[in-house]
């Protein structure tokens, strides 16, 4: 794991309802290249909201973001980051149920400009990697939640992105099928080098990470070592 930061947050600060609602007071959270941290807390805390502004899914009142040197805050088209530098599992795995699984994976080498034969080859690799060889046909409603996850996975690494960032991405499986998404995950992020946020509600799952980062109230409560998370 590199000293090198991945991700940096500084002072962020987002809020709702014409600021009545305030998910994010003040947050600053280091997160090196390679290192895998979960972020856990109750509901309401600010820890989706917090992977969104990571994500640059949506723009803080306050505050910096920056990832790899990039500082998303003052960034005024992040559509290429996106695309090429960051990789999002949702806990829903909002795959496209008219597309086939293959064809889900592609969606996002579109933005980074890859040929029809790139795609299909890279999609047909991903697949095989999350264990998927021969369902690239299928279509979401023929593949279990497991598979589906998968399938989301595979669609993350599209682009070769170094950070993955997974928003309860066991939260609607089954114990087994949330363990082989786990399992996924770690071999992955062992064999790329990534660096991977996860959101979690469930102590067993933090476990998985380096490190365990817990929110309270729109803030970084506490910080402290896999393993010791109850739940």
């Amino acid at each position: 794991m590199s000293d090198v930061a991945a991700v940096g947050v500084r002072g962020l600060v987002k809020t709702f309802d014409e600021g009545k609602i305030r998910a994010l007071d003040g947050v600053d959270l280091t997160v090196a290249a390679g290192e895998f941290i979960a972020i856990v807390g109750p509901s309401g805390c600010g820890k989706s909201t917090l992977l969104h502004l990571i994500a640059a899914l949506d723009r803080p009142d306050s505050g910096t973001v920056t990832v790899g040197g990039r500082e998303l805050s003052s960034d005024g088209n992040l559509s290429q980051y996106r695309a090429r530098d960051v990789g999002i599992v949702f806990q829903l795995d909002n795959l496209i149920p008219t597309l086939s699984a293959a064809e889900n994976v592609q969606v996002p080498m579109f933005e980074a400009g890859f040929s029809a034969r790139e795609r299909v080859e890279r999609s047909g690799r991903l697949l095989e990697q999350v264990g998927l060889a021969g369902k690239g046909r299928s279509r979401p409603s023929e593949l279990s939640g497991g598979e589906r996850q998968r399938v989301a996975i595979a669609r993350a690494l599209a682009n070769d992105p170094p950070l993955i960032l997974a928003d309860e991405p066991t939260g609607r499986l089954d114990s087994k099928s949330g363990e082989r998404v786990l399992d996924l995950l770690g071999e992955l992020r062992r064999q790329r080098n990534l660096t991977v946020i996860m959101v979690t509600h469930e102590g067993v799952v933090a476990d998985r990470a380096d490190r365990i980062v817990r929110m309270l109230d729109g803030r970084v409560d506490v910080a402290v070592a896999s393993g010791t998370v109850d739940g």
